[in-house]
């Protein structure tokens, strides 16, 4: 699949989260835990999230190393942490950005994309990089992702 890659322009955006070191081979087992927390926590907190959407924040995330990670999802405000779900930020700043449209077990080619552009472009990277998921078609259940990684 070819993948279009812009720069934008992000802000900081507050998100509901529960962070974890890990690998990346235990990542994919990981992820689902981490976020059924943050939508539990969300459950029991009404008015917290308006139209946010999940999302996944990895830092010094590139392929051959552990990785910090944050998956959670946007939320309207700041709030007090409440077990493993804290607070936290989507970073603002210059990023290079592509959406991923296919299966999200092959995610990692809209990643490798935009690092390819990013060499090209000689445009440095700071190792942190996150995942917005958009809503899923209420018929067919896709869901776009659009991939950002910091630009140092």
């Amino acid at each position: 699949m070819a993948y279009d890659v812009t720069i934008e322009r992000t802000t900081e955006c507050p998100t509901a989260v529960v962070k974890a070191n890990t690998t990346w081979e235990e990542f994919p087992t990981l992820w689902r835990t981490l976020l059924d927390d943050v939508w539990g926590f969300l459950g029991s907190t009404p008015g917290l999230r308006a139209e946010g959407h999940n999302v996944m924040l990895y830092r010094n995330g590139l392929p051959e190393v552990e990785v910090a990670v944050e998956v959670g999802v946007q939320v309207t405000q700041f709030f007090e942490a409440a077990g493993r779900v804290v607070p936290s930020t989507l970073p603002a700043g210059e990023a290079a950005v592509t959406v991923h449209v296919g299966k999200p077990s092959e995610i990692g080619a809209a990643h490798d994309a935009v690092r390819a552009w990013c060499s090209t472009q000689r445009r440095p990277l700071t190792g942190v990089s996150w995942e917005i998921y958009g809503d899923p078609d209420p018929q067919t259940g896709h869901f776009d992702v659009a991939v950002y990684w910091q630009l140092a």
